[in-house]
């Protein structure tokens, strides 16, 4: 038996021996089943997702960085959570980063070998001058791609955390992490192919990992993403309502208050609730380290 078959992601589901026979309405059927498993398989993994959340949310409250890194599928779905992080939270594009194995060319085209290159790893996380105040997940659903061990082994050697999300027990990658996150996803319907299942894990994984660290830093007020960049059209309207949302008030109100503060929702929404000025509020939310909720506080108006 080679390495590969000991894996449960590379392992036959029985349910499914004859995929190529199946009418569409099987084969949705028997997807959609088997995708109902994800969600049970990820809440396993709920303690060690916390685990690293606690400590994601400490390196950013530090100045420190989230970096991604992964080939092929894992890369991309580290991509697709970075990029969404600076529009829904407006982090600057530095704070949480995606490596993928080839470069961004690898995002559209697979670069065949790169996974397999252990220095590769080590040497893309050099190029962004990792330091100890960083913290780096490896997403590989093998739990065993070389690029990826690499690149953790190389954040260990300089002191960053580093935490690891694979979809099989006992992983490779998972000896290189301070937290090994590992969602047993099992056999896809078809074998081998994780971007189904697999993949479906890790987004869910990254999406906790992201959204609750950016809650815990301050980027929401209730439930409302106070700290949307109000970009374009849709998101300056979004932008309104979240304040009439947080504030009760008129759409009129909000948007005129939006425009004194230049679309900053979390000022607005300090404005309106404590009756301050524009220059106190923003002196407010500064000394509260951007949390709408304690910088309204006690001067919230009655």
């Amino acid at each position: 038996m080679n390495e590969l078959e000991k894996l449960g992601t590379e392992s036959i589901n029985p349910k499914t021996k004859n995929l190529d026979i199946m009418t569409v309405k099987e084969i949705i059927s028997t997807m959609n089943e088997e995708d109902q498993t994800v969600a049970l398989a990820v809440q396993k993994a709920l303690p060690q997702i916390e685990e690293a959340i606690h400590i994601v949310h400490k390196m950013l409250s530090n100045d420190g960085r989230l970096l991604y890194i992964g080939a092929g599928t894992s890369g991309r779905i580290g991509l697709l959570d970075a990029v969404e992080c600076p529009p829904t939270f407006s982090t600057s594009p530095q704070m949480v980063q995606a490596v993928l194995a080839g470069g961004y060319g690898a995002v559209m085209i697979a670069v065949e070998g790169a996974e397999d290159d252990h220095e590769l790893g080590k040497h893309d996380l050099m190029k962004l001058d990792l330091t100890s105040s960083d913290v780096v997940i490896g997403i590989a659903a093998s739990g065993r791609t070389p690029y990826v061990i690499g690149a953790l082994s190389y954040a260990q050697s300089v002191g960053a955390k580093t935490i690891s999300l694979s979809s099989n027990l006992q992983s490779a990658i998972s000896r290189y992490a301070d937290v090994a996150i590992e969602v047993e996803t099992g056999p896809e319907i078809l074998t081998g192919s994780t971007r189904l299942k697999a993949a479906t894990a890790h987004k869910m994984v990254v999406n906790m990992i992201s959204t609750a660290s950016m809650i815990q830093i301050g980027k929401v007020y209730k439930n409302l993403m106070v700290d949307v960049h109000a970009s374009n059209y849709k998101l300056k309207e979004r932008a309104k309502m979240i304040v009439c949302e947080a504030t009760n008030i008129t759409y009129e109100e909000a948007e005129k208050v939006l425009v004194e503060t230049e679309f900053n929702v979390k000022q607005a929404i300090v404005i309106i609730l404590t009756g301050a000025s524009a220059n106190e509020g923003a002196d407010l939310l500064e000394k509260a380290n951007g949390k709408v909720r304690m910088a309204i506080g006690e001067k919230a108006k009655k």
